[in-house]
């Protein structure tokens, strides 16, 4: 006779009754955890689902994040950091004792002639606060009062994909928790309607360059699937298989999704594999959405002046301007971050010719969106941040004659971004870049740094927030990262 596996022996004896009796203490103090939860919720008059029983660390200012992430790369010098040396020096070689030594992508490392080229744009100060921006901006400019410049970020990565993982997961390989996950992971929901955390993603018209949209850009890596952002699609309906399929109706599809949790349930107690409660949670998710998606893209009752300000492109789905109006309406609805990624600010060879394009594409929206969040009294705990994964090179890609081709690099050492709403202090810039906006000089904000910002805003200490994954707890923030209190109102 073969002798039983001592481990599969083991389990035989352990029965059920036993293995809930030995282990009442932590399963009992998850549920009750949970029960309680979903109990505070309900009596403050909101349906939602809760987070981690620890969190927040902190009084939150913030209770959601939008996310405009420009994908690609704007070039903070032709929008936002104004460098008037850039104008003098326009056609000479950038000194040594700047660019010197540092390290650029492929396409401009072994560049021997790094010519300084000037602003395509016009800047001029505005509002109250004086803040510089492009005329390439006017929208966004009209609104710089209530924005927060960071003009001193600066990263480690030179290439798109490491970069925007940089940002979104705190790391440059893909497979950690994006930022949107982890959040969701802590803090949980205020809807159980919708997705805790939702993705939308447009590109400019012209596919000028060719980003891609990676999922690890809203992964859930090690943390449970569960806490994934959820992709809206461009067109069609927003997540596949919402409509039910001829001849099913609404009655026999609960029936089906009740069996289908039940033989789930009995899996999940046999295995404990947390990724089969994400299948039961999935289902029971998609089932909601049916009802809840439908009204959520339902423009009809936004007023004419609404749409208007969000510009001509936003009853078109899968535009920024489409995305940008359902980020605002997923806010109002408990979402708690919403990630709306545009694709096109790439431009090695064709700054003079689309620049400006994406800068129409994107300005009305993005202004749009923080003027509507306002008006409806949703910014003061809406956070919104609009920016991208670094900034362009103050010297030329390319030849300067051939005016037609030209362009600028990756550039990782200073580039810019703005926040506003939630927490952050309206009107002011904060950092500052040397006089080519080549290197952050005065008040330096490191990615990690932002983050952990992010976090605190939100309620969340970045260094408490953890999640042990082979044998080792890991943050967003890594180890570092300072919340930068100079931007916090």
């Amino acid at each position: 006779m073969t002798p039983m596996n001592p481990l599969a022996e083991a389990s035989a004896h352990h029965t059920r009754r036993q293995f809930f009796g030995r282990s009442a203490l932590g399963i009992g103090t998850a549920a009750l955890a949970s029960l309680l939860g979903r109990d505070a919720l309900a009596a403050t008059g909101r349906r939602g689902v809760p987070g981690l029983p620890q969190l927040p660390h902190l009084p939150a200012k913030a209770k959601r994040v939008i996310y405009l992430f420009q994908n690609g790369a704007p070039s903070h010098v032709d929008l936002f950091d104004y460098k008037p040396a850039l104008r003098q020096w326009h056609g000479k070689q950038i000194p040594d004792a700047v660019a010197g030594g540092k390290r650029f992508s492929t396409m401009t490392g072994n560049q021997t002639a790094r010519p300084v080229l000037g602003e395509i744009t016009k800047f001029a100060q505005h509002g109250s606060s004086g803040a510089w921006v492009s005329d390439f901006l006017p929208k966004t400019a009209a609104i710089a009062d209530d924005l927060c410049f960071i003009k001193s970020m600066h990263t480690e990565a030179v290439n798109h994909a490491p970069a925007i993982t940089f940002f979104m997961t705190g790391s440059e390989m893909a497979g950690r928790p994006s930022m949107g996950s982890w959040l969701t992971y802590g803090l949980g929901s205020e809807t159980e309607d919708l997705p805790a955390f939702v993705v939308m993603t447009s590109r400019d018209k012209e596919a000028s360059c060719g980003q891609i949209f990676y999922d690890f850009y809203w992964g859930s890596g090690f943390l449970p699937s569960k806490y994934q952002g959820v992709a809206f699609r461009g067109s069609g309906d927003p997540v596949l298989y919402l409509s039910n399929p001829a001849g099913l109706s609404r009655e026999v599809r609960r029936g089906v999704l009740d069996d289908l949790a039940r033989l789930n349930e009995i899996k999940r107690q046999d295995f404990g594999d947390p990724e089969i409660a994400t299948r039961i949670a999935q289902y029971e998710m998609a089932y909601r959405m049916q009802t809840s998606v439908p009204e959520l893209t339902d423009f009809s009752k936004e007023s004419p002046a609404t749409l208007a300000m969000y510009g001509p492109d936003v009853r078109k789905q899968g535009t920024f301007a489409y995305n940008c109006l359902m980020a605002r309406r997923l806010a109002e609805r408990g979402v708690r971050f919403i990630q709306v990624m545009h694709a096109g600010w790439d431009q090695h060879r064709n700054l003079n010719s689309q620049l400006k394009i994406q800068c129409e594409d994107t300005d009305a929206p993005s202004a749009a969106l923080v003027r509507d969040l306002k008006q409806r009294g949703l910014l003061e705990d809406t956070l919104v941040i609009w920016g991208g994964e670094f900034g362009r090179t103050p010297f030329l890609q390319g030849k300067i004659e051939e005016t037609k081709q030209w362009g600028r690099d990756h550039h990782p050492y200073a580039f810019s971004l703005w926040m506003a709403g939630a927490g952050v202090k309206p009107g002011m810039s904060y950092g500052a870049s040397d006089e080519f906006g080549f290197n952050a000089v005065e008040n330096k904000v490191h990615v990690h740094d932002f983050q952990a910002t992010v976090l605190h805003l939100l309620g969340v200490d970045h260094e408490r927030l953890t999640f042990k994954f082979q044998g080792r707890n890991y943050r967003l923030t890594d180890v570092h990262g300072h919340v930068v209190k100079g931007v916090l109102a």
